[in-house]
Formats: C-alpha cells, structure tokens, sequence
C-alpha cells in the first residue's frame, strides 16, 4: 500500500493530533533536531508534517522536501538531492569549498557552487567528502528544515547520508523524517542502526496511532461542514475504518448526500455503509499490497477475507486455498492433508503459519489479540474479499462451513453466513433461525433481528416461509431499536395478500407498533393497527393486543373515549383468554390509559399487576407496563413513584433483553431530572441518549425536550428553538401528547421572552387546542398557567380566565398533583391581571408550596418570583429579600436568564444586591458573570443578544466580553469554546 496512492484532498483542518503537532512544533523550532515520524499508511504523517510546516512559529525558515520513491534500482542519495536542487539561485555566496563535490550531483547549482575538487580514488573518502559537502551547505545556509518522507524506501546510501547529518547535524538544521516502520528493512530502524541523539541535539519520535470516536466525530463534521456525526455513527464509522484518517476521509465522502446531512439517523448510515463499495484508491492500494506477497500468503489473507471475523491460525489454516491445505479435526488440532498446499514448502501447520508471518510483517493482516488475525479494518476485509473470483469465494465458503460445522459449541451466526455464501437456501435458513433463536435465549434481541433480517431479505425463501419467518422478526423488532430496515422488510411482505390472513395480521400489528413507538409514524401506525385487527378476527387473542395498542392515549389525535372504547373491546375478548402475557400486555395498556387520566384507583391496580406478575412470559409486558406508568406518573407529577416504575421496568427490560423497554425508561429519567432541578450533566445525558436510541422517536422526543427546555432556561433561544420543534411541534400529528403539551408550553413563555405576545398566545391555544380534543386536560400540567400568561399578556385576560376554567373542570376529581399545582399559578396569573396583587402574592405563595413538595424547584422559583413581584408592586416589606433569594435558586440551577430578570427587577426598584463574588475579585479566573458571557459568545451570541439574554447594558457586556479575552489569553471571540471543550 503506497503512500501516493492513498492521498487525497484532506479535511480542512488537522483532527486529533494537537500532541502530536506540538510535539513536531517543538523539535522544527528548537535545533538542531531531529523527529521521527511513524505510522502506517493513511495515518496522516504527510498531513501532520505539512500542518507543521505552515504554522506560524515555522515561518521565515527556509523548507526542503524531499520523497523516496519505490525504484526498483534506487538512485543513492537521490531524495536529498532532490531537495537541495530547489535551492537553484537561492545559496549564498563564500560556501565552504568542499560544497564543491556536490557538482556533479547537482548540475543545477553548478554555478552557484565552489569549484570541484580532485576526484579521489579511494570510493569510501568520496563518499566521506560529498557527506561533508552536504553538511557544509546546509549550515551555510542556516535555519534550514529538511524533510524527508516514505524514509522506508531509501536507499543504503540516502540512510548513511542521512546519519551522517544528524550525528552532528549543524546548529541550524531540524530534521523530519517520516515513515512506516512495518515497511522498514532488516531489522526495522528507520537509518539502518539505533540512533541516539549527541549532546545539544532535539529527538524525538511521534508515532501516529489512529483516530478515537471523539476525534472521528470531529472529522465528520469538518468534511461535510455539518454538526458532529452522532456518537453511535461515529463508533460504527471508527470500527469499520480503523481510525484510519485517509480510510475515513475517502468513506465519508462516498457516503450519499442525504445520509451525511442526516447524521443523526444511525440505522440509515450504517445501511449506506453497507452498501458502500470500497473507494477506489483503498481498493488500488489493497491490491498493491497483495502482488508483493507470496501465493501461500496471499492465500492466508483471502481465508481471512472470507471468515470475516478474526481467526485463529488454525482455522485460517484450515481454510486456505490449495489442495493440501491442512483442515481441522472436530477438537480444533489439524489433519492430515493429501499433498503440500499452494504456496506452502511442506502442506504442514508450519508452511500455514510461514504464510501468516509474512501477511502479518506486510501489514496486510492484523493481530487483533491472542491468536486472532484479521484486517486493520472492514474496508481492506472488503477490497480483498471483493477480489476474490465467484468459484473461488464459494469453495473457500464451503471450506469455512465445514470446518466451523465441527467445533462445539457451533458459532451458528458464523455458519448461517458461509450457508448463505455458499450453501443451498434451506441450510442457510437452518442455521439463521437456530442463531436467533439463541440470541433470543440468551437476551440479545437485536442480534436476532439483525439475523431474521438477513434471511428475509433472501428472494429465494418461499412465500409461506418468508411469512413464517417475518412474523418471528416482528415478534423480535417491536423490543428492540432499530427499525428502517426490519420496517421496510415487513411492509414488503403484509402487500402480499397470498399469505393466510391471520398470519399477515399478526405480522401487520407488529409493524404497526413498530411504526407507532419506534418510527414514530403514528398515522401510518395506527391505519396499519386497525387493518390488523380486522385481519385477526380469527385469532382474537392477538386482536386484543392490537386493540389494545389503539388505546394508548397519547399516540393520536383521537379523543379519549375512542381509546376508551378500544380498551373495553380488548378487555371483553381477553376476558377468557389463557395466555398470562397477553392478559398482562391489555391489563397494563388498560391501566396506563387509566393512569394517564389520573383515575385515583389506577396506582394502586398498577402496583397489584407488578407484584402478581411472576410466569417468564409475563415479565416483557410488566416491563413494558412499567415505562408507560413511570411516563404517566411524569406527567401527573407522581415523582417519587415515576422513579420507582422506572427502576422495575429497567430490571425487567434488561432481564428479556427489550432494548426499546430500556429506552423508554430512559427517556422518561430525563424529563424527570429536570423537573427535580437536577440540571448539571443533563445535557451531555441527553445526547448521549439520542445516540444510543438511534433517532426512536418517543424517546428521542424526551431527549429532545429537555435539550430545548435547557437551552431556554439559559437564554439560548435559537437552540431552543431547534430542539423543541424536533420534540415534535415540527410535526405535531406524530409525537406524544404529553411531550407536546410541554413543548408548546416552553415556545410561548420563549416567545413571550423575546416581545412576541402574539405568537406566544398562537402556540399556547394551538396545544390548549390539541389538550380539548383529546380530553386530558390533566396533561396540561406545564401548558395552562403559560396560556394564561400569553393570553393576559396579549390583553386577552377574558380568554385566559376562561382556559383556567375549562382546566379546572377537566382537572376535577383527578389525581394529578401538578396539575392542582398549576391550577394556582393561574389563579395567581388572574389575580395579578386585575390588579389584585395582595391576592395575587397569597395564591403564587400556595402554587411556590404546591410545586416545592412534587419537588419541581423550577416552577417553585418561578411562582415564587411572581409572588415576590407582586409583593414588591403592593409594597409590602421583605419582597426585595424574597425576590433576591429567588435569584439565587435560579442561578443555583443553571437558569441564567430567570437570574438575570430576577436582578434587573431589583435594580430597577432601586434595591442594591450584595456581590456576587464571595471573595474580593478571581484573579485569572471567569467570574459567574464572566462564565455566563464566555458560554454565550462560544455560542455566536453578539454583544447586543447577551444583553437581552442576561438584562444588561451592550457597553456592559463589551467590558466583560474584554475582560474574558484577557484571562482566557485568547486574541479574538471565535477562539472562545464552550466550557468543557478544548
């Protein structure tokens, strides 16, 4: 694999290697010195050294550059001359008169150059003379770099040339030299011998390794000038590149369009890279790399191609081409073989491993631990695999299959791939369904959906097998995350209306699950649901589950009697049935629907259901239960017992193996951190939470929430706004009511926040809209008291009083404690309207209480500044220090701009705050107030958005602005990052 071949543009800036750089920095601009450069091919050492050479401490030194080239019959000393001819009309005058030997080499310079002198006769004192002369005329000319590149290809005499120098290099001189070690001659040093630097002399070696995700990331996000991959694609991105920046450049360009703008859609990049052809110029390069090994090692290599795992090296023995190649007994020692193999000195075990060597010291094999061998990366597996001709690929399947077949116990996904490979239809179909069904047995769902798949996607399965086997899928998808590709595989096969109608409507249920809860797709889900139904009046028992799934209350715009009806439908059909899970699956839909309509005897029916579920079959659907009553109890404000259905339904979730279960869960924790005020981290949770779910669309919906509500407490409007509307007001007909309900909630008090009374009062009666039709008005938990506001600030109080009513009304006789919360701070928002303040004091007081004991700090902090306003307005004493204390429980959380307000209000009253400092200044470190505009500037905030953000004058905000320039030591406000970031 050669260095010329692999280059490519490159990415506009260096990822991942800042040690690195400075490391090479410090020996180019402290000579003499010498750096060694290593690193495998693609690894960025060309790269790295260019990066070096333009930075700004390089300047003013004068750069040669010279590269060894793969001649068969290399000219000596030729990279060196190289360089030195771009010296032509560049030396200075009165050079050392032994610069005079180099004539002859370099007939460009002749004329710059002293005369020649006398040839002599003895071979080595010429060699001796013309070292001399290079070393003269590089100190003649004074901070000088020399470069040499692909140092592994020099000739004897450009690496004696080379030692020469840097044994007493000149005090000018730093040397760079870059090369692949694996790739060196004899011994494997880079000139020849060890080398120890004399005294005075620069030395360093920088091996570069490859990339990590972080860096991966980064990468991405610099190639296609988007946001960062996710963490997940980037992971995927890194295992099949190696971390290999050139691997990685040339497969993130191949990548369509499309998926590189949707970062986020991990199933979708992993597809495209499926489906990506090895670039040409790694292919090239492969292919380069296998016409320098011997035919037995060439063998070993496309054995390892077709295992496609790491393997052993007796199974790579075992599997080599040849007729002799030695094979496996069944207790994994070799067998007898009728005749040497291909390549092979002696057919044995040993002219196997001979091979292996070699591929190893070429670098096209990798040791991946012990006695595992394989490819640096999937792509050159691909490049290799991908060269292999049809008959020959087949054999070497058969041979894979056969040996595999013997060990105990068997590695059936392995087998299930070589059957395909090279098997008849129906043993492939064999091994792939035992895989799953052990995959399943051991609760690695997503490994068995990974299979099914596969098989699916054959054209050879007949018509009732693929229905057989695509039922066993859906059973398997609706548990786990992923979902395109099992979505696309099950939508193909219920268009068949050949298939048994009661067989294509439990596999139509599923999808429609997989549409509502994974996809997200809730019209398409729901349409998908009620064909199923109607298709399963023969299997009542699945209808019932299907029924069931309609009644779910916050996956559609239908009311809730509609899901009332469902339930009471799947209740009657089940009523008789034997099957404990799927009593237990409408039992739990029955009681969530219940629940989220705070129906007071719902918790207590919850809890018998969880204590009573004890048969294996139940355990799925109590773990499914458990999310949907810790999201129902999220959104009544049942805290503490949200937290408690979470734990259970994460033990039984991880138990069965039902990722999707886990997720939800998980999702749900997040809404909850925030309603406790449990901010710091949150963030970076939530991410990391969109990563690992891939894009699942209630979940990610969570995620998205709470990103949205974060941003808007600190006054990041614009972020705000993204992540809210990818909560799902995008889109509100697919996304959870609930989730709604607070996202209109967060839009409207930020409209509010930015003088936009009119929309604010827009989105707050779109959701208050969406909470009417459906009928769960104890949903409107965190909507209500915002609608309100909107509605007086827009001088509509009438409106607004009479929201608080229908609220109210729907709210009556429910046990929904935040929404009892709410209802006060709407009370209080009226009063407040119509100048009652004395009133209004006393009912934000009792919401501040009411809040405090769900714990929900935030809304408490936010009544409780309301109260202490309207204190302040009627003039009643204490209401500064009140207000003041407010703002130190904002600031407390993280609330940057609710902080800020809370202080303008007091300054504009004429209160003076005590310092904020705790201590008399900070020195060279960010004050509080420092730390909030530093956060903002790193965001692209202008001087006049902070500002607004944080209620201060601009001329305020450009002093600290310079003072945050000054102590970050930083010249200009693009090179202020994020805390947290480098």
């Amino acid at each position: 694999m050669t260095e010329p071949l692999l280059r490519s543009a490159e990415a506009p800036v260096l990822v991942g290697r800042t040690g690195e750089l400075h490391a090479l920095l410090d020996a180019v601009t402290h000579p003499p010195s010498v750096a060694f450069v290593e690193g495998e091919a693609g690894i960025g050492k060309t790269r790295l050294i260019r990066e070096a050479l333009g930075h700004p401490s390089v300047r003013g030194r004068r750069v040669l550059l010279g590269t060894c080239q793969p001649l068969r019959e290399p000219f000596p000393y030729g990279p060196v001359f190289d360089l030195l001819r771009r010296l032509a009309k560049r030396l200075p005058t009165g050079l050392d008169p032994v610069c005079g030997a180099l004539r002859p080499y370099l007939p460009e310079l002749a004329g710059s150059l002293p005369p020649g002198p006398e040839p002599l006769r003895d071979l080595r004192a010429g060699r001796h003379q013309l070292f001399r002369a290079v070393r003269a005329l590089l100190e003649a000319l004074g901070g000088v770099v020399i470069v040499v590149e692909d140092l592994h290809w020099a000739d004897d005499g450009t690496r004696d040339l080379l030692r020469f120098l840097v044994d007493d290099p000149p005090d000018g001189l730093a040397v760079v030299l870059g090369y692949r070690r694996e790739d060196l001659p004899g011994a494997g040093l880079p000139l020849g011998r060890a080398y120890r630097h004399p005294p005075g002399t620069t030395s360093v070696l920088i091996p570069l390794g490859p990339l990590d995700v972080p860096s991966v990331r980064s990468l991405y996000a610099s190639l296609t000038a988007s946001a960062e991959a996710s963490g997940e694609f980037a992971a995927e991105l890194h295992r099949r590149t190696a971390g290999i920046p050139l691997v990685l450049e040339e497969v993130i360009r191949a990548l369509p369009g499309d998926v590189r703008q949707r970062w986020r859609d991990v199933e979708a990049g992993r597809d495209a890279l499926d489906e990506m052809e090895v670039p040409a110029l790694l292919r090239d390069a492969i292919a380069d790399r296998m016409a320098g090994l011997s035919p037995a090692a060439a063998d070993a290599v496309r054995a390892a191609a077709v295992l496609q795992v790491p393997a052993g090296e007796r199974l790579i023995a075992a599997v080599m081409d040849g007729p002799g190649t030695p094979a496996l007994s069944p207790n994994g020692a070799t067998r007898g073989t009728s005749g040497p193999p291909n390549g092979t000195a002696d057919g044995t075990a040993d002219g196997a491993a001979a091979a292996l060597r070699e591929a190893l010291r070429a670098g096209v094999l990798h040791e991946s631990g012990a006695d595992r061998y394989g490819f640096r990366h999937s792509l050159a597996r691909q490049a290799v695999y991908a060269a292999l001709p049809g008959p020959d690929r087949h054999r070497l399947h058969r041979r894979a299959r056969e040996v595999l077949a013997a060990e105990q116990p068997q590695p059936l996904v392995q087998l299930a791939h070589h059957a395909r490979q090279a098997g008849p239809v129906s043993e492939w179909q064999r091994y792939a369904e035992a895989a799953a069904a052990s995959a399943r047995e051991m609760g690695d769902v997503a490994l068995a959906v990974q299979v099914l798949e596969e098989l699916l996607s054959d054209a050879r399965l007949e018509r009732l097998e693929c229905a057989r086997i695509a039922a066993e899928l859906s059973r398997d998808a609706v548990v786990g995350l992923a979902h395109r590709r099992a979505t696309r595989l099950l939508s193909r096969v219920v268009r068949d209306d050949r298939i048994p109608e009661g067989l294509r409507g439990e596999i139509r249920l599923n999808l429609g699950l997989l549409l509502y809860n994974q996809a997200g797709n809730y019209t398409e889900g729901r349409v998908a649901t009620e064909l199923a139904v109607e298709e399963l009046r023969d299997r009542p028992a699945l209808a019932a589950r299907g029924m069931a799934a309609l009644a779910f209350p916050s996956w559609d715009v239908h009311p809730l009697a509609t899901c009332e009806r469902w339930i009471e439908r799947a209740e009657e059909l089940v009523a008789g049935e034997g099957d404990p899970a799927l009593r237990t699956a409408v039992r739990g839909n029955h009681l969530a629907l219940r629940m989220s309509t705070g129906d007071p005897e719902a918790a207590a029916a919850a809890e018998r259901l969880i204590r009573e579920a004890g048969a294996d079959s139940d355990v799925r659907q109590v773990a499914r239960a458990c999310g949907n009553f810790a999201e129902a109890a999220t959104s009544l404000g049942h805290y503490a017992a949200a937290w408690r259905y979470r734990a259970e339904g994460r033990r039984l979730a991880a138990q069965c193996g039902a990722a999707f279960f886990e997720g939800i869960v998980e999702g749900t924790a997040l809404r909850l951190e925030w309603y406790a005020g449990r901010w710091t981290g949150l963030a970076e949770r939530a991410r990391h939470t969109l990563e690992v779910v891939q894009g699942v669309s209630g979940i990610a919906a969570d995620a998205r929430l709470v990103l949205g509500l974060l941003a808007s407490a600190r006054g990041e409007w614009d972020e705000a706004v993204e992540q809210l509307e990818a909560a799902g007001l995008a889109d509100p007909g697919n996304a959870p009511a609930p989730i709604l309900a607070c996202a209109s909630a967060a839009t409207a008090r930020l409209h509010l926040a930015r003088g936009e009374p009119e929309a604010g009062c827009a989105e707050a009666e779109s959701g208050v809209a969406r909470i009417r039709r459906k009928g769960v008005w104890v949903w409107a938990g965190d909507l209500a008291p915002m609608a309100v506001a909107a509605l007086v600030r827009a001088g509509r109080p009438e409106n607004g009083a009479r929201i608080a009513d229908e609220f109210a009304a729907g709210i009556e006789g429910r046990d929904a404690p935040l929404a009892r919360a709410a209802l006060r701070a709407c009370r209080g928002v009226l009063a407040a309207a119509s100048g009652r303040q004395d009133e209004a004091a006393e009912v934000f007081g009792a919401a501040r209480e009411a809040y405090a004991a769900l714990p929900q700090p935030y809304s408490a902090a936010r009544t409780g500044e309301a109260a202490a306003r309207c204190r302040l307005a009627a003039g009643l004493p204490d209401a500064s220090e009140e207000l003041a204390a407010v703002a130190e429980e904002f600031a407390a959380l993280g609330a940057t701009r609710d902080a800020a307000r809370c202080r303008r209000v007091l300054r504009g009253s004429g209160v003076v705050l005590p310092s904020r400092r705790g201590r008399r200044g900070y020195g060279d470190a960010l004050s509080p107030r420092e730390t909030e505009v530093a956060r903002l500037v790193a965001l692209g905030r202008t001087n006049r958005e902070i500002a607004d953000v944080l209620f201060l004058s601009p001329r305020t905000v450009e002093q600290h602005v310079a003072r945050v320039l000054r102590k970050l030591n930083v010249s200009s406000r693009e090179e202020i990052a994020l805390p947290g970031t480098a």
